[in-house]
């Protein structure tokens, strides 16, 4: 499934979305400009479960926040960016700027420390801004369940584009997360989903905390 737009307009310019997605295209295009030495700032800006707790708890704070605007490939960037650009306004919207800032980079967090907790020998660096977006998501779901997203379905050769209220589109993205996990758990993982099932749940939990006004 492919989210082209919601139905929710936003009040306020979604500064801190807009921001962070700047970010992020910044640091995938300097990942791009190091060609073939792009794997050794993933190796030094990565989150790598089995050395984390051996640095100093400003050192497990940087790469905890550097982690989360690497990018391992197009299609990891692009997809990021396309959720956060959908998602991420209306959570920003409804927390404020600083607020939203801060649950963003929270749930990140706790996306990432899921995964480094489950798997804690594991020496392959965990990039990426997906565990801060399945925040948002989950913040979203918990925040706007009745909105409709116009989302995009390839099915073969065919195309359906539909809406799928937002309660029903993000639960189902939260149960593949946990159909891939529970298989890949079976050989090679090279996605993180337990991070995204842990910043998706930080995210539903957390989000009603940081709300600027309650409705």
């Amino acid at each position: 499934m492919i989210p082209l737009k919601d139905n929710i307009p936003s009040r306020r310019f979604p500064v801190v979305t807009i921001l962070i997605i700047i970010l992020n295209t910044m640091a995938w295009l300097y990942e791009l400009s190091l060609g073939p030495y792009m794997d050794n700032l993933i190796f030094a800006l990565g989150v790598t479960p089995a050395e984390l707790f051996h640095y100093s708890l400003g050192g497990q704070l940087f790469l905890l926040t550097s982690a989360m605007f690497l990018h391992g490939g197009w299609l990891h960037f692009l997809g990021n960016m396309l959720y956060l650009w959908i998602f991420g306004d209306n959570v920003e919207d409804r927390l404020g700027k600083l607020r939203f800032l801060l649950f963003y980079l929270l749930t990140g967090y706790l996306a990432t420390l899921t995964h480094v907790i489950s798997d804690p020998a594991s020496t392959s660096p965990l990039i990426g801004a997906s565990g801060a977006i399945a925040g948002v998501l989950g913040g979203y779901f918990i925040l706007f369940p009745h909105a409709r997203v116009l989302t995009l379905i390839p099915i073969f050769i065919f195309i359906q584009i539909i809406h799928i209220p937002a309660i029903y589109f993000l639960g189902l993205w939260l149960l593949l997360q946990i159909f891939n996990q529970t298989f890949s758990m079976q050989g090679v993982q090279s996605v993180a989903f337990l991070a995204h099932i842990g910043g998706f749940i930080a995210g539903a939990l957390l989000v009603k905390l940081f709300q600027k006004h309650r409705y």
